[in-house]
């Protein structure tokens, strides 16, 4: 992906949070293998490909917030400004859920 965002030195904090999410992903990604392998039903096949996708889009949301409130908007500057971002975040949750 191309861009020039800084690394996400700001997640430092967030990094255990985050690393949890990714390997739940990572867990519900291989209960999809297994599944597979398994010849499981389709249902089952359906309902873990959903869980993995919600793991995944959770991951992002949070990604995208922390970007949005530490690069978009400072809100000791701007309310008006903060407000626009506090909306687009709750947009952006709600697309992804």
């Amino acid at each position: 992906m191309k861009g020039r965002c800084q690394p996400m030195s700001h997640t430092k904090s967030e990094k255990a949070k985050l690393l949890n999410r990714v390997r739940r992903v990572r867990g519900q990604i291989e209960a999809v293998e297994r599944a597979l392998d398994e010849e499981k039903g389709c249902a089952t096949v359906l309902h873990l490909i959903v869980a993995a996708r919600g793991a995944m889009n959770s991951l992002m949301t949070e990604v995208i917030e922390d970007h949005i409130r530490l690069h978009v908007v400072d809100p000791a500057k701007d309310s008006e400004r903060t407000r626009g971002a506090e909306e687009l975040i709750e947009a952006v949750q709600a697309y992804l859920k």
